[in-house]
């Protein structure tokens, strides 16, 4: 088994290779949003995180879809969070 430093994403996916100094990864992007990872690999699925992998290939986010999911948090209307839980709850499935 892997630890979650040193995971991958699939070939298949086609992720962006960026450098380190603009990726996290995905246990830091959670602690930093304040979040579960669970719940950090479900905005991946919707689109609100974009998935990367830095320059050793171990699977992450960019630290700029983190800001800006940072700042939406904190500045999103009650009513604009519920909109998304419901277009993302939908469209997980």
């Amino acid at each position: 088994m892997t630890s979650r430093d040193e995971r991958r994403y699939p070939k298949l996916l086609r992720v962006p290779q960026i450098p380190d100094d603009a990726w996290l990864s995905q246990p830091q992007a959670a602690r930093q949003l304040g979040i579960a990872v669970f719940r950090g690999g479900a905005l991946i699925a919707c689109g609100h995180l974009k998935p990367a992998e830095n320059s050793a290939g171990r699977a992450g986010v960019t630290i700029a879809s983190v800001q800006a999911e940072k700042t939406w948090r904190d500045s999103a209307t009650y009513r604009a969070k519920t909109l998304r839980l419901l277009k993302d709850t939908i469209g997980f499935f």
